[in-house]
Parts: structure tokens; C-alpha cells; sequence
């Protein structure tokens, strides 16, 4: 069974403002299920479209499976079956050998940047970047589903 091992980190947002970075992809992204033990997730962009299935996480971990759909099959799970939906745009940046996601959030979930480094074990060694702040893979409130739900805004 396929394995995401995932770290998330809040970042200071004045480092963040003045780091260059690369051309960011916008991201919308919708629940056709989300409970306490799978998600069923569609992200589309301009480029790509996704269908994952996620597994209940245990510490850092859960089973996952992602494969590409046509962008108008995307277009129209977004459309007709989401429940709920985050915007953000994503920045993969290198640091140090491994890549971190930075995912800055839209709507209502505006002001909330969060970095996602996916490791090989919960507990492989890795080089935390200046700008990455409080680790918040434990708390519940910053998975995406969750996010779609109550966002950032509302709490």
C-alpha cells in the first residue's frame, strides 16, 4: 500500500515575503468525502488534475493513492460533487537536498501559509530552512480537508 510520510510547518511570513521563489501553481481543490478515517480529494489546476484517496493519519502517516483524470472530468467532480473546496498556490522550493511545499491559501483560508515536507520514515533527519516556524502536523485543524471545512478565517 502506497505510504505518505508528511511533515507540516507553519512560516514567518516576513522571511516568506522576501524569499525569492519560483512561479507558483494555483491550485483548486475539493472533498468528495471527508470523515475521520479517508478523504476523497480533486485538485485541479491549469495544467493537471488529480483524484486522491487518503487513509485516517497515524502520527505522520497514511496510505495514499493519486492518479491523473482529464482536466474536464476534474472540472466537473469540482462542480457537481464537492462538498467543499480550498484555493491556495503551491511553491515547491528546495532546501538543502529536499523539496518543501509552500502553500499559500485564498478565500477563506487568506493568511495562512503552510510548508509540507514528505520524508522516506517519520524519522528521517532533515535541515529545518529560516523561514519555517511551529511544526503543526499533529494538529488537526491545518489538513487540507479540514481547512475546506473551518477555515482559517473563522477560527
Amino acid at each position: 500500500m502506497p505510504l505518505e510520510i508528511e511533515r507540516k510547518f507553519l512560516i514567518n511570513h516576513n522571511k516568506w515575503n522576501t524569499l525569492p521563489k519560483p512561479q507558483g501553481k494555483l491550485y483548486r481543490q475539493g472533498y468528495l468525502l471527508n470523515d475521520i478515517h479517508k478523504t476523497i480529494r480533486v485538485r485541479l489546476s491549469n495544467e493537471n488534475a488529480f483524484i486522491t484517496i487518503k487513509g485516517k493519519t497515524t502520527g505522520a502517516t497514511r496510505s495514499e493513492f493519486e492518479y491523473n483524470i482529464p482536466l474536464t472530468d476534474a472540472k466537473q467532480l469540482l462542480d457537481n460533487f464537492s462538498n467543499n473546496e480550498i484555493s491556495k498556490t503551491r511553491y515547491n522550493i528546495s532546501y538543502r537536498s529536499k523539496l518543501w511545499e509552500i502553500d499559500v491559501f485564498h478565500g477563506e483560508n487568506e493568511g495562512l501559509i503552510v510548508a509540507e515536507i514528505e520524508l522516506q520514515s517519520e524519522g528521517e533527519p532533515f535541515d529545518i530552512p529560516d523561514w519555517v516556524t511551529e511544526e503543526v502536523t499533529h494538529d488537526p485543524r491545518y489538513y487540507n480537508a479540514n481547512l475546506a471545512v473551518l477555515p482559517f478565517k473563522r477560527w
